[in-house]
Formats: structure tokens, sequence, C-alpha cells
């Protein structure tokens, strides 16, 4: 497995990662240097005790009488060495050469005036006999097993305190650095022209604030372009109308013939394809329209009543009692738009309303008509885009109406998914959020 993939993936990781790696290094290493220290001034305190210990006790041990020195043994003895009234037990003689610190030190203290011998006891940690004779001739060895000061008990838990200490600084650091990105970055994700721009609060350190400023100088930006594209093509509607309306009266004078007919079929049509494209224009910029409740399956009864009362093959299924805050005008352009395409290419339509257990409502439009290539779905909600076998300009259309559809959707929360059925046709879901409490 390689690095890479065991690297982490989110920023808030990767932060979290150095930062507590880097200080449990840093204090692991500070802690090591100190109870290094710690442990070589133990070290020393004790060879210096053993030192005078050692000197002291055999001084007193050699001017007592030998009946009492059995009671003075006792005396001396400490945690890490006594002394024994006797041989010591066999082992392997010690060259002072390379000699421990203990030895070294018993060597010191006595070596001088006994000249003891220096033995390795066999055993499961470091242990140490010296063997020496008092001035009358009787035997006195010293034991010695040295050990490291023992760990105080109190240590365990000031590390582990120190430990939780550094994963909250840890977690205290990333959370500031992440958290104004995490702002940014839901800003970004939940921008929507279609919407009233809300604009990130500019407060904060210096760098945050920046970023805050440049985000919404940026929204500022893209609302002011989009209401500029708007204004511009409102104003070539207006300005179009006016010729394309004397051309049609022009038309109307003209004698009776095949030319008359081709000519007013493309004013009609330039006429729609200019009224569709200030609808989409419109559509991308947002509408001002209020939300409201509504009675989502109320409303879709009396949209198909409306085809129906045309002589227009427009099924309802699943309308049940479900209450939604939306837009009523945008709702009933996306499904008027779905609706009407499926009749142009299919001749009837379905609606199915379902309501999903989040309380949102998911409404599928469907039809039995040509569909569309798979590989084609994701681009005929672009402007324009039409189908070449199907959609074309003997269908009367212009590439818009999904795409309004698709623009208004997004304004309405929503989101529009398109599918082809099973046994052909195609099926246009519209996804509407939950209304709020």
């Amino acid at each position: 497995m390689t690095l890479s993939r065991l690297w982490p993936r989110t920023l808030a990781s990767r932060l979290s990662l150095i930062f507590l790696v880097g200080l449990i290094v840093a204090h692991g290493l500070s802690f090591g240097v100190q109870f290094y220290e710690r442990y070589q001034s133990a070290e020393a305190m004790l060879m210096g005790n053993l030192e005078n210990d050692v000197a002291i006790a055999v001084s007193v041990l050699d001017r007592l009488p030998a009946a009492e020195r059995a009671d003075w043994v006792p005396r001396f003895e400490r945690r890490t060495y006594r002394y024994l009234l006797g041989e010591g037990l066999p082992g392997t003689p010690v060259d002072l050469k390379d000699a421990p610190n203990a030895v070294l030190s018993i060597e010191d203290a006595v070596g001088q005036s006994y000249s003891p011998t220096y033995t390795r006891i066999q055993d499961a940690r470091p242990h140490y006999q010296a063997q020496l004779k008092l001035a009358d001739g009787s035997p006195l060895t010293i034991d010695v097993r040295p050990s490291v000061m023992p760990l105080s008990t109190w240590l365990p838990l000031v590390l582990m305190v120190q430990l939780s200490l550094l994963l909250l600084c840890t977690w205290l650091a990333v959370r500031t650095a992440i958290r104004p990105l995490t702002r940014l970055a839901n800003a970004v994700d939940n921008l929507d022209p279609n919407t009233h721009t809300v604009h990130l609060d500019e407060k904060g350190p210096t760098e945050v604030a920046y970023a805050a400023k440049a985000f919404n100088t940026m929204q500022d930006r893209i609302a002011a372009y989009l209401k500029e594209r708007m204004q511009l093509l409102a104003a070539i509607s207006h300005d179009l109308q006016t010729p394309i309306t004397r051309m049609k009266l022009r038309a109307e004078f003209m004698d009776e013939s095949s030319e008359k007919d081709k000519l007013c079929n493309d004013l009609g049509e330039i006429e729609h394809l200019v009224r569709e494209g200030v609808a989409y224009a419109r559509s991308v910029h947002g509408a001002t329209e209020a939300s409201c409740r509504i009675d989502l399956g109320s409303f879709l009864e009396s949209l198909v009543f409306d085809y129906q009362d045309v002589g227009k093959q427009v099924q309802l299924e699943g309308a049940c009692p479900a209450v939604i805050d939306t837009r009523p005008h945008a709702l009933r352009r996306v499904l008027v738009n779905l609706t009407d395409n499926a009749l142009k290419f299919a001749g009837a339509a379905e609606l199915h309303m379902v309501v999903r257990p989040d309380g949102g409502c998911s409404i599928k439009v469907m039809d039995r008509g040509p569909g569309i290539a798979e590989q084609e779905l994701a681009q005929v909600i672009m402007p324009f885009y039409r189908v070449e076998n199907s959609r074309n300009r003997n269908t009367g259309g212009t590439g818009l109406g999904l795409a309004i559809a698709q623009q208004l959707a997004l304004a309405l929360g929503g989101k529009l998914n398109l599918s082809n059925r099973e046994g052909g046709g195609l099926c246009a879901e519209l996804e509407l959020a939950p209304a709020l409490p």
C-alpha cells in the first residue's frame, strides 16, 4: 500500500495528523531528554551514596566484635545492596576495565584497603558481589543488585493528561483553521443565481475577511452579469416586437400564395423563439414570486383537469394530500413544459406523485415516445440543444423547454432528472424538498 493511499483526504484530518504527530514527537523528545537527565542524576546520586555507605559500613563492621556484627548487618541494608557475613555465591569474575558503575564505586570505597574480588552472579537482572576479608580474617560479601529508580505512580497519569491536552489543542487549532474554509465551501455549494444573494460575514482574521470579501464581490458580479443579460434579452425582445408586427401586417396584405404561408410561419417561429429566449433569461435570473404553502395533490389534479378539458390525454396517479412550500407559478411552468414535451412527442402523458419518507415529494412526467439516447440525457437540458431524431425544427421546438424547466427546478430548490423508461419513452422526475416546519 502506497503512502498516498494512507494519507488522509480531508484537510481537517491532514492538519490534525500533522499537528498531533508533531506535538507528540516534540513532547516525546522533551520527555525523553528529561527522563534521561533524571536517570543520569539518580544514577550518579545512587553511586555516590553506594560509595559512602560501603566505606562507612565496612569500616564499622571491621571495628565491631565478631559476635555483634550479625546485629548490625540489617541496619546497613538498602534497596539495591546488602551485606552478608560469609562467602558469596559462585559466579563469573568481573574485569575492572569494563566493570559496571556499581563495582567501580565499591572499588573506589574499599579497594585500596581490603582488595575485594568481584563476581557476576547469573540472575534475571544484574547481580554482582564483592568479596573481601575483614581485619580479623572474617569474610564479608557485599551483594549488589543495581536497578533504575522506580517510575513514580503519578507519572503515567500526568502523561495521559498531557496527551489529552495535546488532542484538545489540536482539535481547537484545526477547528479554528477549517471553520472559515467550511463556511466558504458551503457558501460556494449553495451559490444559486436564482436566489437572493446572501453575503458572507467579513469579520475574523485578515485572511478570512479577505476571502469572504472576495466571495461577496464575486456573487455581486455574477448577479450583475445575469441581470445585464436579462435586460439585454428583454431589450432585444422589445425591439424585435415592432418589426415582427410590421412584417406580419405587411404579410397580411400579400396575395394568397405558398410564399405568404412560409413567411407567416417564419415570422411566427421568430416570435416564439424570442419569447422563449426571454423566458429562459428570466428563469436563469430567478423569479421574484413569493413562496407559499400549497397542497401538491390538489395542485396536480387542477393541472391535469385543465389538460383534459381541452381534450389532451393526461392522467394522474398517486395523488394524495401533501403540503409543500414552493412558488406555484414557477412549479406550474416546469410541469407544463414537461407535460407539453410528452404530448408533443408521444401524444399522451402520465403524471405520478410520490411522497418520500423525509416529507419531500417526487413528480414524474412519463411518456411512451421515442425517448432520448443515454449519452444525450445530460445535454438536452442545455439551452438550444435539440435531439436530431426527434426534437427538430419540424416539431416547433426551440431547444429551451427543458433548459427552462431545469433552471426553474433549481430556483424551487429541487432537481430535475431525466431517464429512459423500460419499454420505450422518457421519464422526467422533479424532486422537491420537504416543506419547512
